[in-house]
């Protein structure tokens, strides 16, 4: 999916630009050194919201995992969260590590950040006190707790792995096995925005959710300069921080039975031609293509990194359009399969070759999805140009909306049937921009006909008809839209 726009995405973080910074103190009591202490700040405030951040030190001995707690006197109410698992009940505030930040040494500090809303007659006021594993902070010494605070239950892999059988996706016993779930989208776009790894919480709570609608997929797009750690990147959302935070992600998907799809979507390239996203070099926006720079590389490393769990499946790119850089349908599909030097595309591309070879070099077995052109629309030349992959486990990916140019029976008909008998065809992002069901409804049915899969757009608190977004609420509250998929999954599967 294109995203809303920048601006949509930003509103709430370009209003706390305009206010700019205020930090509230937090006074330390006299005598022996605390236990730990807390920095509070408000970094922004607008209409009935503000943003703000904590930083926590561990004065005392290192900490394995640690939870920090305090209170909302002013009807506060967090809604989105980073660097930390936030979760609120009542007044009562609790922000957990993720996996990538629980070892606190001795003397070192974790900084974690949050949005939040409030009542009209309340105040944005900062919380009288703080516990960081049950330890009071910013006063006198206290001794530790005896218990370590709860966490998530340990992973184990339910999903089961997958490989291309005909036209058929099935498991290790043969049996058919359908991706019908939802997108989480993410993992694109905040950590190059430098406002964390996920859009909203992941933790074992928020997959249920997912669960409980009865979906058994889970598509996770990613960034590949925050996996890559590229120095653009701040260090806390890229690198083996990002890399951990996905891992653990894919790991709560299978725990819960469901397919987890890692998927590449924002990439390095600098294109300013038709169609462009932005004028960005940096992986900031959706390019007509992958680049050979770090695509590759990219690959690779998320091959070696699931290799091993071939419940994983690979998506190598979200929505390639060479088309819109070139008048040539021919020189568009090349582009497509081999890339190189495109027309009408500065920077060299890495093919859907390129990247299946990047792949299977390092010995992965993992399924791999390859969208068309037209941004995954457009499947008419698909087999012509289908990249070759020596494992046999290669799906065709769709993608569609009600404003796509592929949209109806026909199309679907001439176009899609072809290929859906040949190999597995996977409707990676389906939506519309109506804030109602009736075209997804249609295309549901089509693709159950046929036995094919796919996947809604998106898994996001975001306007409906400007994402567009299956929920309100990450406890799985759908739109009016997302009522749509939710009660299919559950006819379906329940």
């Amino acid at each position: 999916m294109r995203h809303p726009p920048r601006s949509v995405l930003l509103a709430v973080a370009g209003a706390v630009g305009l206010v700019g910074s205020m930090t509230i103190p937090v006074v330390t009591a006299q005598g022996a050194g605390p236990a730990c202490s807390v920095e509070y700040s408000v970094t922004g405030q607008w209409d009935n919201g503000f943003q703000a951040a904590v930083k926590v030190t561990n004065n005392t001995a290192a900490m394995s995992s640690w939870s920090l707690s305090f209170d909302f006197g002013g009807g506060q109410k967090i809604t989105q969260g980073w660097n930390a698992k936030w979760s609120q009940s009542g007044t009562a505030v609790t922000a957990a590590n993720e996996s990538y930040n629980g070892s606190l040494a001795t003397g070192a500090s974790v900084s974690a950040g949050f949005l939040a809303s409030w009542p009209g007659s309340g105040s944005d006021a900062a919380p009288a006190s703080f516990k960081l594993n049950g330890t009071t902070c910013n006063v006198d010494s206290e001794p530790p707790p005896t218990d370590p605070p709860p966490t998530d239950p340990p992973a184990s892999t339910t999903a089961p792995p997958l490989h291309v059988l005909g036209s058929k996706l099935v498991d290790a016993g043969g049996a058919t096995r359908r991706l019908l779930g939802v997108n989480r989208s993410g993992g694109e776009f905040m950590c190059v925005q430098g406002r964390g790894i996920f859009d909203g919480p992941v933790d074992d709570a928020a997959i249920q959710a997912i669960a409980d609608w009865k979906a058994n997929t889970v598509r996770i797009p990613l960034n590949e300069e925050c996996w890559l750690g590229l120095s653009n990147i701040q260090s806390q959302y890229g690198g083996a921080n990002y890399i951990g935070a996905v891992k653990d992600l894919v790991a709560r998907v299978e725990a819960h039975g469901m397919t987890p799809i890692v998927e590449l979507h924002w990439t390095y390239g600098q294109y300013t031609g038709n169609s462009a996203g932005c004028s960005d070099v940096h992986a900031t926006c959706q390019k007509p293509m992958p680049d050979a720079q770090y695509t590759p590389s990219f690959w690779s490393s998320v091959a070696n990194t699931f290799k091993a769990d071939q419940a994983v499946v690979f998506d190598l790119f979200n929505e390639p359009y060479p088309d819109r850089a070139t008048s040539s349908t021919t020189d568009a599909w090349k582009c497509w399969k081999d890339g190189g030097t495109c027309p009408g595309i500065g920077y060299e591309v890495a093919g859907m070759q390129d990247m299946v070879d990047a792949v299977r070099g390092t010995g992965a077995r993992n399924v791999l999805m390859a969208g068309g052109l037209a941004y995954s629309n457009d499947l008419s030349q698909w087999l012509t140009y289908r990249p070759s992959d020596p494992t046999g486990n290669l799906v065709a990916a769709y993608h569609v909306y009600n404003f796509n140019t592929c949209s109806n029976e026909s199309c679907w008909n001439s176009t899609l049937a072809p290929v859906a008998a040949q190999v597995p065809l996977v409707a990676g992002e389906i939506g519309e921009n109506t804030c109602s069901h009736s075209f997804v409804d249609q295309v549901m049915k089509w693709f159950d006909d046929r036995g094919l899969s796919y996947l809604g757009w998106t898994w996001n608190t975001w306007d409906c008809s400007s994402g567009p977004s299956l929920i309100s609420g990450y406890d799985g509250t759908p739109t009016s839209y997302g009522i749509g998929l939710r009660d299919h999954l559950r006819a379906l599967n329940g």
